[in-house]
């Protein structure tokens, strides 16, 4: 999963991460994803092919990514739910001989 995005025009103004979203840089700056696969070569060399199954898998896992990145605020949670947990799943995390743990809430 690679997202890759530039701007179009430049910023002339500082705006604190908090309050902008990805939408918000596309409408004002038309900030761009870039679909060029080899953006980031170091990214795509020298690992082993995935099956269709798992590119459809990660295919689904960025469309909710993007999704996510759409809207503010972008929180940490979310992102856990929406991406962490379902490329741990991907990767064998959740089977055995390993075992997750949460942390303990302080109250």
């Amino acid at each position: 999963m690679i997202f890759v995005y530039f701007l179009t025009r430049p910023i002339v103004s500082v705006i604190p991460a908090h309050q902008v979203s990805i939408d918000d840089l596309e409408k004002r700056y038309g900030l761009e994803e870039s679909a060029q696969p080899d953006f980031f070569p170091e990214w795509t060399t020298n690992l082993d092919a995935l099956t269709e199954l798992e590119k459809q898998y990660l295919d689904r896992v960025k469309t909710h990514f993007k999704h996510l990145l759409k809207s503010l605020p972008l929180l940490e949670n979310s992102v856990k739910m929406v991406v962490l947990s379902p490329l741990l799943d991907l990767a064998g995390f959740y089977d055995e001989p390993f075992r997750i743990r949460s942390e303990v809430g302080v109250k």
